[in-house]
């Protein structure tokens, strides 16, 4: 991709935190579902490091290779016209230089931002040093700004998913990490896990920058996450937990029953090959 086109398109993505709706990104695994994601409206495309993972046989939670991850980025970002934001798990590296290399080869995929998360591992002591996190931050900001295309970052903090550390003090923890990635030059701050209307209010007041909730069933709608003020909605692996879901349904029937009623209703052949014959949007 020309440079100048993929700042463009960065640009926009950052704009995109700052618009009088939410940016809502049902996050994809492979090129069918970022067309699919595309050819509904939606402005931008994001992708999910636990489908990917699942596409290649591996658990989450960084055990696919990075050179994986980002030739499925590449693919994606190759053949859809938004902006593509992957998610980068904690960069595939520990150190700030690694954090450098991440940002450039994730600039050669055509990509314009990225998530990073600051845990590693599951537990209480996953956690990268918060001076770590800021470091790996910066290195991504100023690398990605060095190469022409200044990727939107999404800084994240899994105290709330992972439930870290005392409960009592998760909130005071959250804001502290949340309001240092954003010094850092995070664009935007992603606090997954949070789920309830008042803590998403009070973390929008304290971090004082725009939030990314991870939503799905039991969460809040689109529209009440709006009203409060979220600036992003992912839904995270969701989507592809739900495909993976109906497959299993499905083969679980046919070997028990031999029956076929799972993959009613399903897209025809002809359905799924309308789909890809129409020219990207």
């Amino acid at each position: 991709m020309d440079i100048r086109a993929q700042k463009e398109k960065a640009e926009e993505l950052r704009r995109f935190h700052h618009g009088p709706r939410a940016l809502v990104l049902p996050n994809v695994w492979d090129v069918a579902t970022a067309r699919i994601v595309e050819a509904a409206g939606f402005p931008a495309v994001a992708t999910t490091s636990a489908g990917i993972a699942a596409s290649f046989g591996y658990a989450d939670g960084q055990r696919i290779s990075r050179q994986e991850m980002l030739g499925m980025v590449a693919n994606i970002a190759r053949t859809v016209h938004v902006p593509v934001t992957a998610d980068m798990e904690a960069g595939y590296g520990i150190t700030p230089e690694d954090m450098a290399e991440t940002a450039e080869r994730l600039i050669e995929t055509g990509a314009v931002g990225l998530n990073l998360e600051d845990t590693i591992g599951r537990g209480d002591d996953c956690q990268v040093s918060l001076s770590l996190q800021v470091e790996k931050i910066r290195s991504l900001r100023e690398t990605s700004a060095a190469q022409g295309v200044p990727l939107v970052l999404n800084a994240r903090t899994d105290i709330y998913l992972l439930r870290i550390g005392d409960p009592a003090t998760r909130f005071d923890r959250t804001v502290q990490r949340l309001r240092a990635y954003r010094d850092a030059g995070a664009d935007c701050l992603f606090a997954p896990g949070v789920r309830d209307t008042d803590t998403i209010r009070k973390l929008i007041e304290a971090i004082e920058a725009p939030l990314n909730i991870l939503a799905g069933p039991g969460s809040p709608s689109i529209p009440e996450l709006e009203s409060l003020g979220v600036a992003r909605i992912s839904l995270g692996s969701s989507l592809a937990r739900a495909a993976l879901t109906k497959a299993i349904a499905a083969v679980k029937e046919l070997r028990k029953t031999g029956t076929y009623s799972v993959l009613e209703g399903s897209l025809s052949h002809t359905d799924v090959n309308n789909i890809f014959q129409k020219p990207s949007p």
